[in-house]
């Protein structure tokens, strides 16, 4: 069982943490447009991180080991979003005349098959 002031701390302490997700809460608008860039930037880092995660004694090593594996596994073609007549369309073509090509999600490597 805990002491008075053990339970007592431990409830000021979640009332803290409460408070604090409440404030955060209300006031994302005014910090989340500034945030948001560095969050994403942590997310996609984390996710999938790149050879500048590793520790530097490892870095060099999978610098000169990069090349190949890169090149086996990046695409033969260069993908393409385009917008055609508010339709999304993905291509390894040049986009149709009359149509606008959007930038693509880093994450997107496979194309579906050609008809």
């Amino acid at each position: 069982m805990r002491s008075p002031r053990e339970r007592a701390l431990w409830t000021a302490l979640a009332v803290a943490l409460v408070a604090a997700a409440g404030a955060a809460w209300w006031t994302a608008d005014q910090w989340l447009p500034h945030a948001g860039p560095w969050l994403e930037r942590a997310w996609r880092s984390t996710t999938r991180p790149g050879p500048d995660s590793l520790p530097p004694q490892r870095r060099s090593a999978a610098a000169t080991a990069s090349p190949s594996a890169d090149a086996a596994s990046a695409p033969a073609t260069q993908a393409r979003k385009c917008l055609v007549n508010g339709r999304t369309v993905y291509t390894d073509q040049p986009c149709p005349s009359g149509s606008a090509e959007k930038p693509l999600e880093a994450s997107l490597t496979v194309l579906p098959p050609q008809k």
